[in-house]
């Protein structure tokens, strides 16, 4: 999939808000400051469509971005990050929770975790709650450019442990050195086509 368009479609908070679902739609969670504005600017190679921030807990709504028409990918609001009232962190529970129940054109979720450190408890928790949905889950490790050559494999093989699953569900990917970027794509080609078969 060659991009050429990518748009906001809108920010919502709530699902009267959401476009209409004509197209498969890929959701990308993960903890706060993991990099997931990076992941998405990367990933299209624009530099500033996702806001990056150095300061955790930036995005509060579902941000609905729209790829040539075919595909959409949607932030949603960072979790674990303390400064977050609880109030907030709980709406934005709330937030996630309806779009996974209501949205019938969610074809793939993308938990992102930092591939730098082992998986944190709520990152446990956040893939516990999705396989509850039973909605495909891939989990990308980003940073992983931090993690030493020389110890990827045993890295790679503990981060799995800790989160239980097989590599096969797992990808590596650096925003910096686009670490398996052809990977990724290819998972969202196969998403946008599946649509077309």
């Amino acid at each position: 999939m060659n991009v050429r368009e990518v748009k906001l479609l809108i920010s919502a908070t709530d699902p009267k808000q959401y476009p209409k679902p004509i197209v498969p739609e890929i959701l990308l969670v993960g903890r706060s400051n993991v990099g997931k504005s990076s992941f998405i600017n990367q990933l299209i190679g624009r530099k500033n469509l996702a806001y990056t921030s150095n300061k955790p807990g930036k995005t509060q709504t579902l941000n609905f971005y729209d790829l040539d028409g075919k595909l959409r990918l949607v932030d949603a609001p960072g979790y674990g990050y303390a400064k977050v009232s609880k109030a907030s962190r709980r709406q934005f529970a709330q937030m996630i929770d309806a779009y996974l129940k209501t949205r019938e054109n969610l074809e793939l979720v993308l938990l992102l975790v930092d591939g730098s450190h082992l998986p944190t408890k709520d990152d446990v928790l956040m893939l516990t709650y999705l396989k509850t949905y039973d909605i495909p889950t891939i989990v990308i490790g980003t940073k992983f450019d931090k993690v030493p050559r020389s110890k990827w494999q045993k890295h790679e093989r503990d981060l799995l442990q800790t989160l239980a699953i097989s590599e096969e569900y797992f990808i590596p990917f650096s925003s910096t050195t686009l670490l398996n970027k052809d990977l990724v794509w290819e998972l969202l080609n196969e998403v946008a086509l599946e649509e077309y078969k």
